[in-house]
């Protein structure tokens, strides 16, 4: 697939170096160390806009305000006026958390709604990737689920935001997609945006999970300087499954809020993994089945609360579903301590810009 000029230049080149890095095997990013910055200085809050929303990780780590494995998360300066999500009880969980309203239904249905150009700073959504994530069915973009980017491109066109972040699996990056992300990139840049990306690894960002997406970030083409941020933690100082969920251990089940587990055997397909206790966890799945993986120590699988640490929740985020609902809302969700760190960053640079 092909694209006029200079459009065609500029998404062959983003796509080009990504696949070249990442080639068959995708690899982990370098990294650096960074410190701890001062608070931010803003005159106003920056207005922001999410789709595809699910039970709100993402938009809990964009708001901050959060407390996380005894470290305290600062609120950051954006304000969330207008959400939206499919799933009614991934809405319910959002209600219930962050305390404001979410539209709830397709996407589509609600567009109109949109608020006004002028109140739009930055539009958040991870759009649907069923079909291109590892373990999705391949069909790419054209596919009924992923095809939903689509929508996202449409927000980002009618409200003009300073900035949008999408955020999707690491097989977008394979080479069977490698048609879909040029589309994507394609479609993004055309309204007016540098379009970049990355493959971020949430353990480089104090999440104990090995959990690796892709961000595409695009910034306004009348705006200048921003940069991708990089993770945070080298390998020897990721958070580890047994300091992520050790003091939950002695507890009964129900014990605390979610504090329920999968009863299901083992499986063969993907039921049999086992946390290791001096590892980060692995990736939370949303379509686990009640085949989450095992606890490092205990003959059960880890709980609904167990999993929502892996994920960076906040103990006091309640998940308002039953078990397989949980699981997924959990498993879809961008997890909040890296979204805070992604969130901190680009309020830096908004700062910088007012």
């Amino acid at each position: 697939m092909r694209y006029t000029e200079p459009m065609a230049e500029k998404v062959d080149s983003i796509v080009d170096r990504n696949f070249d890095y990442y080639s068959d095997i995708l690899q982990d990013s370098k990294t650096n160390t960074t410190v701890e910055r001062p608070a931010h200085e803003t005159r106003k809050p920056y207005k922001l806009v999410s789709l595809f929303s699910g039970c709100g990780g993402m938009d809990l780590g964009f708001r901050g305000d959060f407390q996380f494995l005894n470290k305290f998360y600062e609120r950051l300066p954006f304000e969330i006026i207008w959400a939206n999500d499919l799933n009614k009880y991934a809405c319910e969980t959002y209600k219930q958390n962050l305390g404001q309203d979410i539209r709830c239904g397709d996407i589509w249905s609600h567009i109109d709604d949109l608020p006004d150009t002028d109140n739009v700073d930055l539009v958040i959504g991870g759009f649907p990737c069923q079909d291109i994530s590892v373990n999705g069915k391949g069909k790419g973009v054209a596919g009924e689920r992923s095809g939903l980017y689509r929508a996202m491109v449409e927000v980002v066109r009618r409200l003009q935001p300073q900035i949008f972040v999408a955020e999707n699996v690491k097989g977008l990056l394979m080479k069977h997609n490698k048609a879909s992300l040029e589309r994507v990139l394609s479609d993004f840049t055309a309204l007016g945006y540098n379009v970049s990306l990355k493959l971020f690894n949430s353990a480089e960002f104090c999440v104990p999970q090995s959990r690796e997406r892709v961000l595409i970030f695009g910034v306004r083409n009348d705006l200048h300087g921003f940069s991708i941020p990089n993770g945070m933690i080298e390998k020897n100082g990721w958070t580890t499954a047994e300091r992520a969920i050790s003091d939950l251990e002695g507890l009964e089940e129900n014990a605390v809020p979610n504090h329920i587990w999968s009863k299901a055997k083992s499986s063969a397909e993907q039921g049999n993994r086992r946390l290791i206790a001096d590892r980060v966890g692995y990736t939370i799945r949303a379509e686990c089945h009640g085949n989450i993986q095992f606890h490092y120590k205990l003959n059960r699988r880890i709980s609904m609360r167990e999993a929502a640490r892996i994920q960076s929740f906040p103990d006091d985020f309640i998940f308002h579903a039953r078990l397989r609902e949980t699981e997924r809302q959990i498993g879809n969700a961008v997890p909040p301590v890296l979204a805070w760190h992604i969130a901190d960053h680009i309020a830096r640079y908004l700062d910088e810009i007012v």
